[in-house]
């Protein structure tokens, strides 16, 4: 297989890339590049006080530059239907690793802005959040209710995969999306367990084993983006 049959896009990864937030990360995977930032409040919802326990939010936006063309401003805090989606996704994500008892009652919200879109905003956004999130985890971990227990108990990664002239494919560009007769995004922990599985067939339809091709396409991927995410913290990385 060729490499964009098999193979992620390069991926590049430059934390603190911002002074203000408590984690900020630049996530770039072929042409996508996201910003994500995390940043801590020590006040939770009003639905969620005096419940002893945190939440992890994410909001999710695409510049007006990161399309061509230009991508009109969403203003007066109307989000059009794949905005809100996304950002639901990314916090499921995220929250599906956490213990929101170990947070206390804080919340932390991830900032996920695309920059250049390319295909895989989405699933960049995840593999970049988490990141931003275990900085900002760390950086108030000595103010935690117990700085011994960390509030992850496991990774979080993401990619797409798709079925594209007759194989399947993993890490899709925008080129490789339009043609698609399947799209899926695959989320899933270190430990290799689903978080959630998104895809459908465009005007096609797939069959048991085209399905297994991609998810194990999916798992291959996701393993070689914890390790990247791995080597980007460091001796930061939280997880054993």
């Amino acid at each position: 297989m060729s490499h964009t049959e098999n193979r992620l896009r390069p991926v590049r990864i430059q934390r603190c890339f911002t002074r203000q937030a408590a984690g900020s990360v630049l996530y770039q995977t072929g042409q996508t590049v996201v910003l994500c930032t995390a940043s801590v409040d020590d006040k939770v919802p009003p639905w969620m006080t005096g419940q002893g326990k945190g939440w992890i939010t994410a909001e999710y936006n695409m510049l007006p530059g990161s399309t061509q063309p230009r991508k009109p401003r969403e203003r007066s805090g109307k989000l059009d239907g794949r905005t809100a989606e996304i950002q639901r996704l990314i916090g499921r994500s995220l929250r599906a690793v956490a213990d929101l008892n170990a947070l206390g009652e804080r919340l932390i919200t991830v900032d996920c802005d695309v920059l250049q879109a390319d295909g895989g905003t989405r699933t960049a956004s995840i593999n970049g959040g988490l990141l931003a999130l275990i900085d900002a985890l760390n950086a108030i971990r000595p103010d935690l209710p117990d700085p011994t227990c960390f509030p992850l108990c496991d990774s979080v990664a993401a990619v797409s995969v798709g079925w594209v002239d007759g194989q399947a494919v993993l890490d899709l560009d925008y080129q490789q999306d339009l043609v698609a007769e399947v799209d899926m995004n695959i989320v899933m922990t270190g430990r290799g367990r689903f978080v959630e599985i998104q895809g459908n067939g465009e005007e096609a339809t797939f069959d048991q084993s085209q399905l297994d091709s991609m998810l194990r396409l999916a798992r291959h991927g996701i393993t070689q983006l914890t390790e990247l995410q791995r080597t980007a913290l460091g001796e930061h990385w939280p997880f054993s």
